[in-house]
């Protein structure tokens, strides 16, 4: 189905776009969500909270260079003491002592570094297994990845663990959100997503962020295979 909405000048390969959301949709449907079922019903909320810092934490070294490279110093200084105070005390990252200081900082990426250089945001995409993107944001994919720690992890076993433990914890977080999703769930994905990009890249100079839950956000939105409930 390509639904009722009116077409999107930022999605002119929008047919391409669903087929591939469909593929992602099937295999969120009979794989991750019943794995991500079955993670949430047995991780108690606090070792869930951990394992969301501890992912968060190493995010911060992708927003330390980054945040060098928009020449946002005050950023990279708050984000390397994040990452300093919650590596140390805040046991490798499990805890978020940091945060309980008020030290907050805009995440950032190469995605965005691209658009404050002035890149422009080309078209959406929906890129299989990983969800949705742009193209300037697909084309900042391999810097992030080098800045990655866990991609420097020489052990096989206890990288792919990780990756597969940050994707099935990141599912988990959106099974009560994705019942919030109405009309046409690949619309409203792909709207939100960029709409959440907007907001990062001008560091929330536009209003109020409209998807400032914890647990609904652009990390979430780029995993997100949200099954469609059928249609009528």
């Amino acid at each position: 189905s390509t639904g009722d909405s009116e077409p999107n000048p930022q999605d002119p390969w929008e047919g391409f776009n669903r087929n591939v959301y469909t593929f992602n949709d099937t295999l969120d449907r009979y794989a991750l969500k019943p794995v991500a079922q079955g993670y949430d019903y047995v991780t108690p909320e606090l070792v869930q909270d951990g394992v969301g810092n501890f992912f968060s934490n190493l995010g911060e070294v992708r927003t330390m260079f980054n945040s060098v490279l928009q020449w946002k110093w005050a950023n990279a200084g708050i984000s390397t003491g994040r990452l300093l105070l919650n590596s140390t005390v805040g046991i490798g990252g499990l805890f978020d002592p940091a945060s309980e200081l008020g030290w907050t900082v805009d995440e950032e990426d190469f995605g965005q570094t691209l658009a404050v250089w002035g890149a422009g945001q080309g078209p959406y995409l929906m890129l299989p297994l990983f969800g949705p993107s742009t193209l300037r944001d697909t084309a900042g994919m391999p810097v992030d990845y080098f800045n990655d720690p866990i991609n420097y992890l020489e052990e096989d076993k206890v990288r792919y663990g990780l990756k597969a433990l940050d994707l099935v914890d990141t599912r988990a977080g959106l099974l009560e959100q994705e019942k919030l999703i109405q009309g046409d769930r690949y619309s409203f994905i792909r709207d939100a997503y960029l709409q959440r990009r907007n907001f990062e890249i001008n560091d929330g100079k536009l209003g109020d962020d409209p998807f400032a839950s914890d647990s609904f956000d652009d990390a979430d939105l780029d995993g997100a295979f949200a099954p469609e409930e059928d249609s009528q």
